[in-house]
């Protein structure tokens, strides 16, 4: 079951995300920083124990951009379409809110292209989404990979 995050859910969101920092999957994140985004989060819930066993986010940039951010399964739930189905329903919430665009920076580019992500140059992002970046490690050689989806379907 995918549904909304609150904030007794931020301590799990910060390890899962923590556990794939660790492998280099994606990028760490403050709990501090998780507790003024959580209302951008959906989690995974595990229908048999109610555990949270997965996490993502959608960042709205503009009035036509967001941000796919921060998808972390539990390594042994990974492999079950956990990480697919929080990513439909970050695009299905997109979607009610009208946004052409939705893009992710990931070094998980085989995941993103079977969900109908198209390889992009970031330096085609605008700059606001450069804000988080500041406090990367990495930054300013950032090693991620661009990847765009856009909505077609949409009413106005």
């Amino acid at each position: 079951m995918i549904r909304k995050a609150s904030l007794k859910d931020v301590k799990k969101i910060h390890a899962l995300i923590s556990e794939q920092a660790k492998g280099g999957h994606l990028l760490a994140r403050a709990i501090t920083d998780l507790y003024s985004q959580i209302r951008d989060f959906s989690v995974a819930v595990d229908g048999n124990t109610g555990e949270i066993v997965g996490c993502g986010a959608l960042r709205v940039i503009w009035e036509d951009l967001a941000e796919v951010r921060s998808v972390a399964v539990q390594g042994d739930f990974q492999g079950r379409g956990i990480g697919c189905k929080l990513v439909e329903a970050l695009m299905e919430e997109s979607f009610e809110m009208r946004i052409r665009k939705v893009f992710v920076l990931t070094y998980r580019v085989s995941f993103f292209s079977r969900l109908g992500f198209a390889l992009m140059d970031k330096n085609l992002l605008p700059h606001k989404i450069w804000a988080d970046c500041v406090k990367c490690p990495k930054f300013p050689e950032c090693d991620e990979v661009a990847m765009i989806k856009e909505a077609t379907n949409q009413k106005d």
